[in-house]
Order: structure tokens, then C-alpha cells, then sequence
């Protein structure tokens, strides 16, 4: 027999209490009912959610918050997230999640969330991960047993649950969590979850969180720790980072190495001697412990910030005015603040939390009103969008952080969301996946097609068929075709990224892509694109083709004394006459010279040089502006 955490719930079995609840019975002096209503399967998800506040005592908004950060109420088909949680609760089984991986990834207690709710509630670790309803109940039991373990009473008053909502993180430092769950209760939310479930959390203006910039206002163990430990938020000295984000400074080691070198970064002054025009995502491809090991090591490369995903908790480890080696493209990193984010692109899982979701926005938020960078993807890019710096780079370039990164929730939390700018004669297409709907085929996870899953990517064709091959990638793939695989993004184009148009038929659209015409699905009652407005570039009059590069480096005039020349080589790629691609930006050619790791011996060279960043393909690319025309894509000239 199985009992509820609280004892003023009936001693039954959690199945028991399950039916009581549906039958209408109401317990805990009034915490909430469970009055019958007409059956809907599109809200059994929300009932759900009433049945598990009601078996253990937890207000039924709070339950639905916490549930909304860690996975906007989604099933995800069962498939773990990137740090091993599954369901709506995001409750971790890491020995399920990360079986098989190299090197093992031992399942501590927050990486082991399952075997605490199956003892709790009295339901089998399996069903915890695979049924949603069980899921919610062991969410609720948790979220129950920290709110006693914290001194706390199973109270009605949602302001009374922030601490046991911090340890629901379950990293010991949850108070960023805690606040975007508050923050969700103020604003509330409604969707259609990836499984077809309508969940409303109406919203719950006034409440106050017990902890302010004022400090806590709550007496309970975890409060006073939080009051007595250093600041390390937005407001500390020590780290950049917008205020109510919990933030915290681990530097990246700037050392001197055997044999003339150093790590892992470079001192510089931004913006002052070079602007910052890109904000650059990753996965990390490791855990959050073991990145923060990788960005100790001098000998390796960094990055300015990591997001832990399972609260999204952030580290900075580069200052913002400093350089870091994080894109594999040094014109991208000289301008360019590079941000990882805990997971794995397909190995151990395939969506990212929505605490790490809005703590990633947030940050960026801060960042691009900072340094005036735009939120559009021409300057907020993937490390997949980076190119590669000359024709031997491009087929090593990363490809993180891939098809199943949400970048139309993204933009919409960063306040920018994905929207038609123009009518059907605009020219230009922006790509907008019906992400929890969207789910097209990928393979290469583990040796096997991988799981259904929502995903920003559409996949490109030679024509306008699913049966025709995919476009190729000649920098990716020189001698060979283009797979369906989750890391080959040579015939991928993704949410927020614009084309010109090239063609219609149908419910197919074809745009100009690596000097190719690829088609993509894009029917009228489930498109996948819409059209906005823009300038194109296209080749100018008397040249046949454009070089492509990948860097926007200055002329070699441009050099002065005791600065090696730059050589401005073109990619491998083509890009013909009669061909238009979407401007993102334009740019002076500029070098950052840095080998030594006293910054009074590097110089920012600046050329004359004016260069386009175009969307080329799945990356962005650059050609200079002598070889181009601007044009409104609508236009019947060139």
C-alpha cells in the first residue's frame, strides 16, 4: 500500500485516490476538488495535472508552472531529454537516458529523479517514464516532500511552495528556476502540447515570490542559505548577465603554454576596438560538469557563457570584451559571443527545457540591447550557421545545435517571433516549422532512424517531391550525397532563416541554396514558410558567377607593417548569375591579429573592402559588395 505524502489525504493507494478524485471527492480542507466533468481527450492532461495537485497536496497552479519550465507540458513521445528527463515533469532516469554512452555519465541523485517517485508514489519506474498522467502524480510527490523537507505546510498559498520549487531544479541553486516558474504563475499560458493536449494555467496576477532584490521574506532552511551565500546575480560585479537570472562567474584560464602558446582565449576591448554583431548558440555534447571541466583547461578552447539545463542556471567564463575560441571561425568569434548550452543533439535525447529556453533568451535579450546586436537569424546564429573559413574547413564545421533546437519558440520568448512581413509577391520566404507538429525523418541516432520528434528543419530536394533526391552539399560531402542523417545538415534550411523564392508548384516552394534550386514542402493548409520582405543580392551585370567566402577580411592594402596578410579565399561553392540570396548584413573587411597573449601587440586591421553576409545555405556566407547588385527579390531586373 502506497500513502500520499500528507496525512490529511485518505490512506489509499494512488489509484485509489485517482478515482475518488475523478468521482468528485474533495479533501485537505478545501485544497481543491475533483468535480466530474464531460469527458475531452484533448484535456485529459489538464485533469491530470487536478489529480495529482489533489493527491498530494500541492496547489494545482504551482504543479502546472514547474511542469511548463521543464517541458511547456509535453509527452515527447517518450524520448529523454538532453540531461535524461522525460514526460511533463522532466523526471530524470539517467540510467535509461544515457545508456550506451561514451564515456559513461554516472546517475547521480539529480540525474536519477524516477526511483525517488516510483518509491513516493508506489508506480513503477517505467510507467513514470512512459505514461504522462503517472508522470504528472510523480512530479506532484516530489514537488510534496520537498515542500515538508523544507519546513513547509501543504498550504493553498502557491507564494508559500518557491523553496521546494528551487529544490525541484535539483542542483542546489534553484532560485532561477524558481523565479521563471513565478514569473509563469504572474503571466499564465495556454497550448496545444506536441500530443494534441490543450493545457491552460490561467494566469495569477498579484502573487509576490518570497524572494525579491530585497532578499527572502520566507524563514525556511533553503531561504537562509540563499540569504548568507555570495551574490552571484545579475547586479554581482563579477558577471554579466541581466538582473533575476542567477548567474555566476567561473573564468576560463588565460595562461602561457610550452612552446610559445596560451589559452584559452584572447584579451581584447570590445566594443571599443571591434563590435560584437553575432550572438552564437551550442550544445555542449557533455554534461554541464563536465563542460565546466573542459572550459578549466587553458588547452582548450572557450566560450563566454554555459547554461545548465536543468533550472538554467548560467556560468560565465569570458568576459563579453574578450574573444573566445568557440566558433571555428575567427572572423565570426572576433565579433561574436559564443553561449553552450547542456546537451546532446541526438545521443541522449532530443529537446531542450524550457528553463534552459527562457534563461538562454533572457541572456540574450541582455546581450543584443547591450552591444545593439539584432535579434533576427542573420546575427543570432547556430555554431551550425557558422562557415567554414576556407574550402578545407567546411566539411569539419560543427553542426550543434541542430534539427530538434526550437528556434521558433526561441525568437518568440526573445520578443522577435517568426511572422509574415509581406504578401505572396514579396520574393523572399522566412521558415517557420509548426515545431510540436512538424516531424520529418532523421537518422543516425544510434545506427537507427530516430524518434518522431518536433523539429525546425525542412528538408531540400532536387524537386518537388519527397521522392527526389536531396540537394548536395559539395563543401560537406565533395563526393557523395546528402543523407537524412540528424548531424548532415547539407540540405536543411530552419526556422527564422530567409530565401529568395525560386519557384512554386503546388505544395512545393523552391528557394536559390548553395547555387542550387531546392524545393521544400510547403503546403497551404501546413506550411512550413512565410513570406516576408527583404533585399536580395544577385551577380552584376558581365559576371557569370560571384565568389563565396567565409570571412570578411580586409584587402590586402589594408595590412599594415608586421601583420601577416589575410589571404580572401572563396569557398568551394558557386554562385551563378540569375541566382539571389537574402542580405542579413553589411560589413567593412575587418582582421583581428592576436598570437601572442599580451594584448598590446594585436591590431584590428580595417579595410575598405565592403562585403554582404547572404543566407547561402543552411550557413550564412559572405560576397563583396563590387560583385553584387541589392535588389527588392520582387524586382524583374538583372
Amino acid at each position: 500500500m502506497v500513502f500520499p505524502v500528507w496525512p490529511c489525504a485518505p490512506r489509499r493507494a494512488v489509484f485509489q485516490m485517482t478515482a475518488l478524485v475523478l468521482a468528485g471527492v474533495t479533501w485537505c480542507g478545501g485544497m481543491g476538488t475533483g468535480a466530474q466533468e464531460p469527458a475531452d481527450p484533448a484535456r485529459a492532461r489538464q485533469k491530470a495535472f487536478r489529480v495529482a495537485a489533489l493527491a498530494y497536496g500541492v496547489p494545482e497552479k504551482v504543479l502546472l508552472a514547474v511542469s511548463y519550465l521543464e517541458s511547456r507540458w509535453d509527452a515527447n513521445q517518450g524520448v529523454p531529454s538532453v540531461t535524461g528527463g522525460y514526460g511533463p515533469m522532466h523526471l530524470t532516469d539517467a540510467r535509461t537516458a544515457l545508456r550506451g554512452r561514451t564515456p559513461p555519465v554516472p546517475a547521480g541523485p539529480d540525474l536519477q529523479r524516477v526511483d525517488e517517485a516510483a518509491r513516493l508514489t508506489g508506480l513503477p519506474g517505467e510507467r513514470l517514464i512512459t505514461d504522462p498522467d503517472a508522470n504528472v502524480l510523480g512530479g506532484a510527490a516530489l514537488l510534496a516532500t520537498y515542500q515538508r523537507e523544507l519546513g513547509g505546510r501543504p498550504v493553498s498559498d502557491p507564494a508559500a511552495w518557491y523553496d521546494a520549487v528551487a529544490r525541484y531544479a535539483g542542483t542546489g541553486a534553484g532560485q532561477g528556476f524558481a523565479d521563471e516558474v513565478f514569473a509563469v504563475l504572474r503571466s499564465g499560458a495556454s497550448r496545444v502540447t506536441d500530443d494534441g493536449q490543450r493545457v491552460t494555467l490561467a494566469r495569477l496576477g498579484g502573487i509576490t515570490p518570497p524572494v525579491s532584490g530585497d532578499g527572502p521574506r520566507v524563514a525556511s532552511p533553503a531561504a537562509r542559505e540563499r540569504q548568507s551565500a555570495p551574490a552571484r546575480l545579475g547586479e554581482g560585479r563579477d558577471v554579466e548577465c541581466p538582473r533575476g537570472v542567477e548567474c555566476e562567474w567561473l573564468p576560463a584560464p588565460y595562461e602561457r603554454l610550452p612552446g610559445g602558446k596560451y589559452g584559452n582565449h584572447d584579451v581584447a576591448d570590445r566594443p571599443r576596438d571591434q563590435s560584437i554583431d553575432y550572438i552564437v548558440l551550442h550544445d555542449t555534447e557533455a554534461t554541464y560538469a563536465q563542460t565546466l571541466k573542459m572550459v578549466a583547461d587553458p588547452a582548450y578552447v572557450s566560450w563566454h557563457y554555459t547554461i545548465r539545463s536543468a533550472d538554467g542556471h548560467i556560468a560565465q567564463h569570458v568576459r563579453t570584451k574578450d574573444v573566445a575560441w568557440h566558433s571555428g571561425n575567427w572572423y565570426v568569434n572576433a565579433h561574436s559571443i559564443g553561449i553552450e548550452h547542456e546537451g546532446f543533439l541526438a545521443k541522449a535525447g532530443a529537446w531542450y527545457t524550457e528553463a534552459m529556453y527562457r534563461s538562454s533568451a533572457r541572456l540574450v535579450r541582455y546581450l543584443a540591447r547591450r552591444f545593439g546586436v539584432p535579434l533576427d537569424r542573420a546575427h543570432i546564429l547556430g555554431h551550425d550557421n557558422v562557415p567554414g573559413t576556407v574550402p578545407s574547413a567546411v566539411a569539419g564545421m560543427h553542426v550543434d545545435p541542430g534539427p530538434y533546437w526550437d528556434w521558433g519558440h526561441y525568437f518568440a520568448l526573445l520578443g522577435r517571433p517568426v511572422r509574415a512581413t509581406g504578401g505572396r509577391d514579396a520574393g523572399l520566404v522566412t521558415i517557420r516549422t509548426d515545431y510540436p507538429r512538424y516531424r520529418p525523418r532523421f537518422t543516425g541516432c544510434g545506427g537507427v532512424d530516430c524518434p518522431p520528434h518536433g523539429s525546425a528543419s525542412v528538408w531540400l530536394h532536387t524537386a518537388p517531391s519527397d521522392d527526389a533526391p536531396l540537394v548536395r552539399d559539395v563543401g560537406r560531402r565533395p563526393t557523395g550525397e546528402t543523407t537524412y542523417d540528424v548531424y548532415d545538415h547539407g540540405a536543411r534550411a530552419t526556422t527564422g532563416q530567409r530565401f529568395a523564392v525560386a519557384g512554386r508548384r503546388g505544395d512545393w516552394t523552391a528557394v536559390w541554396y548553395l547555387g542550387q534550386l531546392a524545393w521544400f514542402h510547403n503546403p497551404t493548409n501546413r506550411p512550413t514558410a512565410v513570406e516576408t520582405e527583404g533585399f536580395v543580392v544577385t551577380p552584376r551585370r558581365g559576371l557569370d558567377v560571384v565568389p563565396v567566402y567565409g570571412r570578411a577580411y580586409p584587402e590586402r592594402g589594408a595590412y599594415p607593417k608586421g601583420v601577416p596578410v589575410q589571404d580572401v579565399t572563396p569557398l568551394q561553392y558557386a554562385f551563378p548569375r540569375g541566382q539571389r540570396y537574402a542580405v542579413g548584413r553589411a560589413t567593412r573587411g575587418e582582421y583581428f591579429h592576436a598570437n601572442t597573449p599580451d594584448p598590446e601587440e594585436h591590431r584590428v586591421v580595417r579595410g575598405r573592402v565592403v562585403y554582404f553576409q547572404i543566407q547561402f545555405g543552411h550557413r550564412v556566407a559572405f560576397v563583396k559588395a563590387s560583385d553584387v547588385r541589392v535588389l527588392r527579390p520582387d524586382s524583374t531586373t538583372g
